[in-house]
């Protein structure tokens, strides 16, 4: 619920607009509001679960998020409907973290290949389908509907979590005030500014933002070292397989997160196709996650996590260079092949990284990796998409002072961009060791493969 509703406003924001009378570039202020609010509360789910239990505060987001709903649903300004979004914000920033936390609490290590597989399904899924369901739900029933389909899910969510998830008990510690300050301040102040990065118009307050943000963040990492009871332990980072999937794999999400924004622009604007076109194609994606999902687990086990990143991350900068040679005369069932195969390996690398990053961290310190990973995840999404449109703006100015540039230059340009940022993590996991994490793959660090004679 928390991913969907971050993008599933896109296609039904000019029905939203006209039922409340306003444009619909004002309805966008409802999705940032949301996504700032999400990313902002984040980094106060670990000390609330510490606090209060995981249980209480899991259950807690779970009825604030489908109350929000029915508010949002039943909204008659737009006001009231930005108002409704941050509450449901609130909500999602708390659920997903800690709910992450209480699954792996209770998973074993040799069991946690298969659980992230399942965890990695909703941030995979939900950018894919939010666009093409908002659409339907939009054109066969209304607008509110979005919303209301939150009610029966999160019902059935919280009687889940009374009958599943039980407490662990942890040692309170004292809220830490100038931390939560410094992070909040960090927080909203990024994810602000890579929301008014690509309009032209707040070019000004978004780099005053990311200033802020810039001088928050420093400030936050400074007190959070040296402070006794920090907010977020940062000592998580010293965990090699931690690091680095907090590091290649916060860059390989938000290079994912910008396909879905480009994809269908490329498709409706350079090849002419239809809004319900464009979100059937790119639903070919979820094809590909869906079907790989099986040979996830066996593939990590087989090959280890350093060829399997290596070979995901090269596989989707190779389909993000294909995507450049794509025209309007390209095979359609050569387009659906080409996503789904993109869909299959972010699938896989997705699974991998979130795998890698928990592999290795100790019981006490989930707590403050699952919200550093949570609030890593959502600044990597935002900024996947603020770099995926900035650069169609910048390509499409440069081209204007290109004799022979094509209409399709800027889509080209900003996927080859997007191509060249997946180098990145691909150079950090052709330094992971080849025995990295062995202990949940199940392949004996050491261990020579010998060929066997006839």
């Amino acid at each position: 619920m928390e991913h969907l509703d971050g993008t599933i406003l896109v296609t039904a924001a000019p029905r939203i607009a006209a039922d409340l009378g306003v444009g619909s570039a004002e309805v966008g202020l409802t999705m940032t509001v949301y996504l700032v609010t999400v990313a902002t509360f984040i980094p106060v789910g670990g000390w609330l679960a510490g606090r209060f239990g995981p249980r209480r505060v899991f259950c807690t987001s779970v009825v604030v998020f489908t109350l929000a709903s029915i508010l949002c649903a039943a909204s008659g300004s737009l006001a009231a409907l930005v108002a409704a979004r941050a509450l449901q914000g609130l909500g999602g920033a708390l659920m997903v973290p800690v709910g992450q936390l209480v699954v792996l609490r209770a998973t074993d290590r040799r069991d946690l290949l298969r659980t992230i597989a399942w965890l990695t399904w909703p941030a995979l899924l939900a950018p894919v389908l939010a666009p093409l369901l908002g659409g339907l739900l939009t054109s066969w029933a209304s607008w509110h509907w979005i919303f209301l389909l939150n009610v029966p899910v999160g019902a059935a969510a919280l009687v889940a979590a009374l009958w599943l998830v039980r407490d662990t008990t942890t040692e309170p510690r004292p809220l830490d005030v100038p931390g939560l300050l410094w992070c909040t301040l960090a927080v909203f102040a990024l994810v602000a500014a890579l929301e008014l990065v690509p309009d032209p118009r707040w070019a000004g307050l978004a780099a005053g933002l990311l200033g802020a943000a810039a001088l928050s963040g420093a400030l936050a990492v400074r007190w959070l070292l040296r402070t006794r009871s920090p907010l977020l332990d940062l000592r998580v980072y010293r965990v090699a397989g931690y690091r680095a999937a907090n590091s290649g794999g916060l860059v390989c999400r938000a290079v994912v997160s910008s396909v879905p924004f480009l994809l269908p622009l490329l498709l409706q604007d350079g090849f002419g196709r239809s809004p319900v076109e464009a979100g059937l194609l790119v639903t070919a994606v979820f094809a590909g996650n869906v079907g790989v999902k099986p040979a996830t687990t066996p593939l990590l086990r087989r090959f280890g996590f350093r060829a399997v990143l290596i070979g995901s991350v090269a596989g989707g900068a190779a389909c993000l260079g294909a995507f450049v040679l794509l025209t309007d005369g390209t095979p359609l069932w050569l387009v659906t092949a080409l996503l789904v195969l993109s869909g299959a390996l972010r699938s896989v690398g997705f699974t991998a990284y979130t795998s890698l990053q928990f592999a290795d961290v100790a019981p006490e310190q989930l707590s403050s990796a699952t919200t550093l990973s949570a609030t890593g995840a959502q600044l990597a999404t935002g900024l996947g998409i603020a770099v995926g449109a900035l650069a169609l703006q910048l390509s499409a100015t440069a081209a204007e002072g290109l004799p022979g540039a094509g209409e399709l230059f800027p889509y080209r340009a900003a996927f080859v961009l997007m191509a060249a940022l997946l180098l990145l993590p691909l150079l950090g996991a052709l330094r992971l060791p080849a025995t990295a994490a062995a202990h949940v793959t199940g392949r004996p660090p050491g261990r020579a493969r010998t060929r066997r004679r006839p």
